[in-house]
C-alpha cells in the first residue's frame, strides 16, 4: 500500500509538471491522493453486482449497452462519467464551451441550471444532436421546474409538503413535476431531499426538508419519487449520508455530522432504506464530514470509500447510479484540487461525477490514472455500463428531440394551480384556536381589522378576506397610535408575509416581536404565518394569541386557501412538520370547523373544464367591442367553490376606469331575488303567509280593490293579470322633462326629503301616490303570464307595514350583515366611493344627469332608492352568496335562514301546466324555445335577470352558480343589444359546456 501511494504521488508530481509545462495553470495538490487498492475494488464491484436490482435490462437492453461500450474508446469511457453544468441564461460563448466538451472530451451529461424552458430546450436539442451517446439531462427541480428556471411553475416547499397529510397529493405532484421533466427532455430529477431537518439553524437544507419524523419525511419523498418515476424521470434521494442535523452550508464550507453510526443507521439512513425497497433510482453524495463513518479528519463523505461503497453500496444494498453533489462546492474543493477531488469520488464508488470545475483536466488525471493501473478496467465499466443501462431504461437509446413548440404552454397547465390548492388544502395548520375564534362566524358581530408584518406582498390575502367580510386595514408606525385605532374592532387579523425565494430570511424583527406581544395583549389576535414554522421559535409566549395559524409560504394560493380558513370555507387538515416548542410538537395540528360557505379553487377540482371556460373571455369581450355594454363582472362557482370571477371593460365606453371585482353594479331586478324574496321567505317560514294567503289580507290598500282576491303565489308567479310597468316619474315632469317644482326640491327639507339624485328631492308623500295608483289600475282582461315591477312593490309595502323596518334596514339585518355581503346595499353613495360604482344612463328626459350611485329604475329612485324590485347594488361575489344561499337550500356558514321546505315551496312552478314558467318570485327555465337561459339548466334551476344587463341563476343539480353584472344601459337603453345576442345564455352555454363530471 506504501509503495502504491508513492507511486500515485510520483504521478500527481509528473502530471503537473508536464500539465505546467504544456501551458495549463494548475497549482501543486495539497493533499497527497490515497487510492484503494485494485483487488479490493474489483472484488467490492463484484459483491455490487451479484445484489438484485429494480434496475434489470432486457436482452436487447443488455446488447445496447455492451454493443456502445465495446466501440468506446477509453476517453469517452471517462467522459461518460462526468455530469456538467449549463445555464441556458448565458451567452453563445458558455454554449459553445458546452458544445466542445460533448465533442472533444464526449461528456455523459448536462446538469441544467438557471434560464428558461424554451432557451434550455433548444440548447438541450443542440447539444444531444452532438453528442455521440445521448447525454443524460437533468436538473434540481426539488418544487418543480420553477426552483432554477424562470417562466415554469413552482410547487410547495417540501417543509410545506411535510403539513400535508394526503400522500397522494404528493405523489400527484410527484407525476406533474415528473410530465414537466420529460416534456424538457430531463431523464433525472435531483428530488427529492430526505434529509431529516432535526436542526432548527440548518442554513441549506430546512425549508428543503419534509421535517424532523423519520417516517413522515419517508412517506413523502417516497410518494414523490413514485410519481416521478411513473413518468419515466429518475428521482435521486439525497443528501447521503444525511444533512439535516448541520449548521455549515456545504456550498460554503464542511459541516459535520456527529453522530454515531448506530443514529446514523435508526435514523439518517431509515428513508433510505425504505427507498430502496422500492426502487429509488439514484442517490446524491453530500460532501458532510461524518467521522463515524471515515476516521480521517475533516474527510469529506463524497469521497470516502467507507462512505460511498462500505456504507451505501454494501451495507445498505444501493445498485442505483450514484452522483456526487457538486463538485465546486467548498466542501470538497477546497479540501484538495478538483482534478484530484473528481478522481477520488470517482474511486470512493461514485457513479456520475456531477458539476466538475475542469473536465479536461480530470479526464487527463483519470486516463493517466488508467495507464498506470491506478484506475482499471473493471472499476471503468462498472459504473460506464450502469450510466449506460440508466441511459437505455430512460429511451436514450431511441432518443426524440424536444418538441420546442408549446414548451411554454405545456408546462404552465392550469391543473398546476388545481394540485396546489389541494396541497395548500391540506397543509395550512392551526396551532391555536382559543374560545374556537376559528373560523370566524355571527360576521353580524365582527368588526374586523387586518394588521400586515413582513416585507412581502399580502394583496392575494387581504383581498381574499374581504370576501368574506368587512376587513380593514389598519398601519400606523406608532404603537400606541396603532392600538388607538384598534380598540374598536372585535377580531385583529396579523398577517406576517415573507417572502417565498428560498433561502430568504424569515425572522421576525425584535420591533415585530415586540409589536406582536403588544398587539396581542390588548386584541383578540389571529396570527397566520406566512413563512417557515421556523419563524414561530423567537415568539417566548404565545398565551395571548387566540387564533394560530401557519400557512408555510407566501404565494398566491397559499394566501387565498389561508383566508378561506379563516372563515371557515375549509377545515384545517395540516399537521407540524417540525417542533416549535413543547406545545407545539411536530404532527400537532388542531381540526377547525367547516362551514358551508362559498370558497375558491380551480375549476378542475370541481369537474370543470378550464380552457372551455376561457371562451367567456371572447364573449364578453365581443359584447364590449359591439357596444352591448361597456364592461362586466362575471362569476361562476361550483360545488360550493368559485372557480372563475373576472372583470372586463371599463365603466364607460370611452373612459379608463378598468372594471374591478370589488367595483358594485346596480342590478336592477335582481333586487327581487336578493332583497325582497329572501324577506318574504322569512315571513313564510314563521306563517305570517301562506301561499294562499290573498292580497287584501296582507295589505289593507286592496281590501275594495280589484285585486283583493289575489293569491301570495299567483302574485309572486306574475300570473295576477297586473300591469307590467307604468313610469310615475312621468306624472311629475313637465313637457320637456324637467321636475315640476309641485314635487320636487333642488334641497333636501320638509316635506321634500326623498332623493332621487343629486341635487333632486321628492316630496315624501308621493310613496303613498304610488301605491294607490297600483291598487286602482285595471287588470289585464285575460289571466296568464305577465311580468310586473307591481308584484315587488308590492311586497315591499307588506313586509315594511308587517316588521315596522324600511326593507334596506331588513335586508341588512336578516341577511347580508350575516352572509357578510358588505358590498350589498341600497344608496351605496351613503358608503361607497362614488368611483368605485358603475354608471348606469346619461339621463336626459327626468334627473337630467350622469346616473352613478343612484338607482337607474325611476320608480325605485321615487322611493328613496329603496324599491321591492329594484335599487341593490352588488357586486359578482355577493350576489354568488345570496344564490349559494338558496342553492343550499336556506343555509350559509351554517345558519339556517329559512328552511329547506321554503325554499322548495318558493322554487316551484305552480302554473307550468298553464305555460307560465315562473316560480314563486323565482324566475326559471323557459318551458319553449325562448326563455331567460341557454336552455340547459336543468328545470330545478332558478334566478332572475335585470334590466341594466344582469343575470343570476343557480342550478341545484348542476351544482353552478352563475353571476353576470353589467351596465349595458350607458349611455342610455335604447337598444338592448345584449339580450339580442344572447350574450348572458351563451355565457351560460359554455359554462354547462365545460362540465366534464
Amino acid at each position: 500500500m506504501k509503495n502504491l501511494d508513492i507511486r500515485i504521488y510520483i504521478l500527481y508530481v509528473l502530471f503537473f509538471f508536464i500539465a505546467s509545462c504544456s501551458g495549463i495553470k494548475q497549482n501543486k495538490p495539497k493533499v497527497v491522493f490515497s487510492p484503494i487498492p485494485t483487488e479490493v475494488v474489483t472484488a467490492d464491484i463484484e459483491q455490487v453486482q451479484n445484489k438484485a436490482t429494480h434496475f434489470d435490462l432486457s436482452d436487447n437492453g443488455k446488447k445496447w449497452v455492451d454493443s456502445v461500450y465495446s466501440s468506446m474508446s477509453l476517453e469517452e469511457k471517462i467522459g461518460q462519467l462526468f455530469m456538467v453544468a449549463a445555464y441556458s441564461d448565458k451567452d453563445d460563448a458558455h454554449g459553445n464551451i458546452i458544445e466542445k466538451l460533448i465533442t472533444e472530451n464526449k461528456i455523459g451529461g448536462l446538469i441544467f441550471f438557471q434560464g428558461g424552458p424554451v432557451r434550455q430546450a433548444k440548447l438541450t436539442n443542440r447539444f444531444q444532436e452532438k453528442s455521440k451517446v445521448p447525454l443524460f439531462i437533468g436538473n434540481d427541480a426539488e418544487w418543480g421546474l420553477g426552483m432554477r428556471l424562470d417562466s415554469t411553475y413552482s410547487y410547495p416547499y417540501n417543509m410545506t409538503l411535510g403539513a400535508v397529510q394526503d400522500l397522494k397529493l404528493i405523489e400527484k405532484m410527484g407525476v406533474q413535476i415528473g410530465e414537466q421533466s420529460k416534456r424538457l427532455g430531463l431523464q433525472f430529477n435531483f428530488a427529492p431531499v430526505i434529509d431529516i431537518n432535526t436542526n432548527p439553524k440548518n442554513p441549506i437544507i430546512g425549508f428543503r426538508s419534509f421535517g424532523e419524523d423519520k417516517y413522515k419525511v419517508t412517506e413523502r419523498a417516497t410518494a414523490i419519487m413514485k410519481g416521478l418515476q411513473r413518468e419515466g424521470v429518475f428521482a435521486t434521494g439525497k443528501h447521503f449520508p444525511g444533512h439535516g442535523d448541520t449548521e455549515t452550508d456545504s456550498h460554503k464550507g464542511l459541516p459535520t455530522v456527529n453522530f454515531s453510526k448506530e443514529r446514523l443507521q435508526v435514523m439518517e439512513f431509515y428513508p433510505y432504506k425504505k427507498m430502496f425497497e422500492q426502487g429509488l433510482s439514484s442517490v446524491m453524495v453530500a460532501h458532510l464530514n461524518v467521522p463515524s463513518l471515515e476516521s480521517r479528519r475533516n474527510y469529506p463523505s463524497s469521497i470516502s470509500y467507507n462512505v460511498v461503497t462500505n456504507t451505501l453500496q454494501k451495507e445498505l444494498g444501493f445498485n442505483g447510479l450514484i452522483f456526487t453533489d457538486a463538485l465546486n462546492m467548498k466542501a470538497v474543493s477546497d479540501f484538495n484540487k478538483e482534478e484530484i477531488v473528481d478522481l477520488k469520488a470517482f474511486m470512493a464508488g461514485n457513479d456520475v461525477l456531477l458539476f466538475p470545475k475542469d473536465v479536461r483536466v480530470a479526464i487527463e488525471v483519470f486516463r493517466q490514472a488508467y495507464q498506470d493501473s491506478l484506475l482499471t478496467e473493471e472499476r471503468v465499466a462498472f459504473s460506464v455500463k450502469k450510466i449506460l443501462k440508466f441511459k437505455y431504461l430512460a429511451g436514450l437509446n431511441s432518443y426524440k428531440p424536444i418538441e420546442t413548440a408549446n414548451v411554454h404552454q405545456d408546462l404552465n397547465s392550469s391543473k398546476n394551480d388545481a394540485l396546489q390548492y389541494e396541497l395548500y388544502e391540506d397543509a395550512v395548520t392551526v396551532l391555536k384556536n382559543t374560545n374556537s375564534i376559528l373560523p370566524i362566524k355571527e360576521l353580524e358581530n365582527q368588526k374586523i381589522a387586518y394588521v400586515k408584518m413582513g416585507d412581502a406582498t399580502n394583496s392575494t390575502f387581504i383581498s381574499t378576506l374581504k370576501k368574506y367580510a368587512e376587513v380593514t386595514e389598519i398601519s400606523e408606525a406608532n404603537l400606541d397610535s396603532l392600538q388607538s385605532k384598534l380598540k374598536y374592532f372585535t377580531t385583529v387579523i396579523i398577517g406576517y408575509h415573507k417572502s417565498d425565494v428560498a433561502f430568504k430570511n424569515y425572522d421576525f424583527t425584535s420591533e415585530e416581536l415586540a409589536t406582536l406581544a403588544f398587539l396581542s395583549k390588548n386584541n383578540n389576535v389571529i396570527l397566520d404565518i406566512f413563512a417557515s414554522p421556523y419563524s414561530l421559535l423567537p415568539i417566548t409566549n404565545f398565551a395571548d394569541i387566540r387564533g394560530l395559524v401557519v400557512s408555510y409560504q407566501n404565494s398566491a394560493i397559499a394566501q387565498e386557501v389561508s383566508a378561506e380558513l379563516i372563515f371557515g370555507a375549509i377545515s384545517s387538515k395540516g399537521k407540524l412538520p417540525v417542533t416549535i416548542n413543547t406545545d407545539f410538537v411536530a404532527d400537532f395540528g388542531l381540526s377547525t370547523e367547516k362551514l358551508n360557505v362559498l370558497g375558491f379553487t380551480a375549476a378542475e377540482n370541481v369537474g370543470m373544464n378550464p380552457a372551455i371556460l376561457s371562451k367567456i373571455d371572447g364573449i364578453a369581450q365581443k359584447a364590449i367591442s359591439g357596444r352591448m355594454a361597456p364592461g362586466m363582472q362575471i362569476l361562476v362557482a361550483r360545488k360550493g367553490k368559485v372557480v372563475f370571477q373576472k372583470s372586463y371593460g371599463s365603466f364607460t365606453y370611452d373612459g379608463d376606469v378598468k372594471v374591478s371585482n370589488t367595483d358594485l353594479y346596480d342590478v336592477a331586478s335582481l333586487t327581487k331575488i336578493l332583497s325582497t324574496l329572501p324577506n318574504a321567505m322569512l315571513q313564510y317560514d314563521a306563517q305570517k303567509i301562506n301561499m294562499e294567503t290573498r292580497l287584501d289580507s296582507m295589505l289593507p290598500i286592496f281590501k275594495n280593490s280589484n285585486k283583493k282576491d289575489i293569491r301570495f303565489k299567483e302574485l309572486l308567479s306574475h300570473y295576477a293579470r297586473l300591469q307590467p310597468w307604468i313610469p310615475f316619474y312621468k306624472a311629475t315632469i313637465d313637457k320637456n322633462g324637467n321636475p315640476l317644482d309641485a314635487y320636487y326640491r333642488k334641497v333636501s327639507g320638509v316635506p321634500f326629503s326623498t332623493k332621487v339624485a343629486d341635487s333632486l328631492f321628492l316630496r315624501n308623500d308621493y310613496h303613498d301616490t304610488i301605491m294607490e295608483i297600483i291598487a286602482d289600475t285595471k287588470l289585464l282582461p285575460q289571466k296568464g303570464y305577465k311580468y310586473s315591477d307591481f308584484t315587488f312593490i308590492i311586497l315591499k309595502e307588506y313586509l315594511e307595514k308587517l316588521t315596522g323596518e324600511k326593507l334596506d334596514v331588513l335586508s341588512h339585518e336578516n341577511f347580508y350583515s350575516r352572509l357578510g355581503a358588505n358590498n350589498t346595499m341600497y344608496n351605496p353613495l351613503q358608503k361607497v366611493n362614488r368611483n368605485r360604482i358603475a354608471p348606469t344612463e346619461i339621463d336626459t328626459y327626468f334627473r337630467h344627469q350622469t346616473i352613478q350611485g343612484y338607482v337607474h329604475d325611476m320608480g325605485a329612485a321615487m322611493e328613496g332608492g329603496v324599491g321591492g324590485h329594484a335599487g341593490i347594488f352588488s357586486n359578482s361575489m355577493d350576489v354568488a352568496k345570496i344564490m349559494q344561499l338558496y342553492l343550499q337550500k336556506g343555509n350559509y356558514g351554517n345558519q339556517q335562514y329559512f328552511s329547506k321546505k321554503t325554499f322548495d315551496d318558493f322554487n316551484t312552478c305552480y302554473f307550468c301546466a298553464e305555460g307560465n314558467r315562473r316560480g314563486v318570485g323565482f324566475d326559471k327555465p323557459q318551458l319553449g324555445n325562448s326563455g331567460p337561459t341557454c336552455g340547459c339548466a336543468s328545470m330545478t334551476s332558478f334566478g332572475h335577470t335585470g334590466f341594466t344587463g344582469t343575470m343570476a341563476w343557480a342550478d341545484p343539480e348542476a351544482e353552478i352558480v352563475y353571476i353576470f353584472l353589467s351596465n349595458r344601459t350607458y349611455p342610455n337603453d335604447s337598444v338592448n343589444k345584449l339580450s339580442k345576442e344572447n350574450i348572458r345564455e351563451d355565457i351560460q352555454e359554455i359554462i354547462y359546456d365545460s362540465i366534464e363530471d
